[in-house]
């Protein structure tokens, strides 16, 4: 009875052991001393990957075509005692950037459509799409190769 008991013990704190290390109670700064480089991060989803990141452990150099929005978005983080720097950095068309975010959450008919087809029946938030970006630049997804990783909330997809 006692050896049943002392076996139990062990295998309780092993377990717990397993699912402190799995949830990331045990494990900090995953991806310290690495520097990410996020481009369009001053707002909205690249925000929030940059936040991530940089909560993560990673020194982040945030971008935007305008000056007042680099130096915003990096008072911010370092508000949050975060690791971040920032440049100015123009990627593409503004333009067209405006029109696509305008065309998917504007226009609040073909929102509740979509919300429609989503399986979890609400329109996704930044934050979800930044702790996939973070884990799969952490040791963590070392040996993930190749793959696509959908952050849909159960929408059906075709690559």
């Amino acid at each position: 009875m006692q050896k049943t008991g002392l076996l139990l013990g062990r295998s309780a704190r092993a377990w717990r052991s397993v699912r402190m290390a799995s949830s990331g109670v045990t494990r900090r700064d995953p991806l310290a001393n690495k520097v990410a480089l996020v481009t369009a991060s001053t707002d909205g989803i690249g925000f929030a990957i940059a936040r991530r990141l940089a909560r993560d452990g990673a020194h982040v150099v945030v971008s935007s075509r305008k000056q007042q929005n680099v130096d915003r978005a990096v008072a911010a983080l370092q508000e949050e005692g975060l690791s971040v720097t920032g440049t100015v950095c123009h990627v593409g068309k503004a333009e067209d950037r405006e029109r696509l975010v305008a065309t998917f959450w504007m226009d609040k008919a073909k929102e509740e459509s979509m919300k429609e087809t989503l399986r979890i029946s609400r329109i996704g938030k930044p934050e979800e799409c930044a702790g996939v970006v973070s884990f799969m630049c952490s040791e963590d997804a070392s040996y993930i190769t190749g793959e696509t990783v959908v952050v849909g909330g159960g929408t059906p997809s075709r690559l």
